[in-house]
């Protein structure tokens, strides 16, 4: 176990793994390639379409400008559309383009992909064991998602 313990050896083997699984998935994607920031962003105005950008930053802990900052470049780009707010003029609604759609439709293809061929390459053990991990994994992300108002801190 590393010297801090499960938590960071959790949290090291975590990034490990989505950095790893980035990468590859990465040289497999047309050009130009997005930047995980940007993926993460398509994700949440595919699944809110109309989105404001305020709320996508709270979505992925990100400060606004830096939210601006992305649309600006998955508009530019033709991934995302954007509107104004009805009830208010200065705030803009996101929304997906068909061209999110596919992009978000083939990464996630490649990934399902890549994770099948590399869980069926582990021992029956290690996948029985990874998917016993599940529930505690997905808790432990909703614990991560929760707001520091929505939560005590110790």
């Amino acid at each position: 176990m590393a010297a801090g313990g499960l938590p960071d050896e959790l949290a090291g083997v975590l990034a490990g793994i989505q950095r790893l699984a980035r990468r590859r998935l990465w040289r497999a994607m047309p050009r130009p390639r997005l930047r995980g920031a940007q993926a993460e962003l398509m994700r949440v105005v595919a699944a809110r379409p109309g989105i404001g950008v305020s709320a996508a930053a709270r979505e992925l802990c990100l400060a606004a400008n830096s939210v601006s900052t992305l649309v600006n470049q998955l508009v530019a780009a033709g991934l995302l559309h954007r509107e104004p707010d009805p009830q208010d003029r200065r705030a803009a609604l996101l929304h997906p383009t068909p061209a999110c759609h596919e992009q978000l439709r083939v990464w996630d293809a490649q990934r399902t992909a890549l994770f099948r061929q590399r869980m069926e390459s582990l021992p029956a053990d290690d996948r029985e064991a990874l998917a016993a991990a599940l529930p505690a994994l997905r808790r432990l992300a909703e614990s991560l998602r929760e707001t520091p108002e929505t939560r005590e801190v110790p």
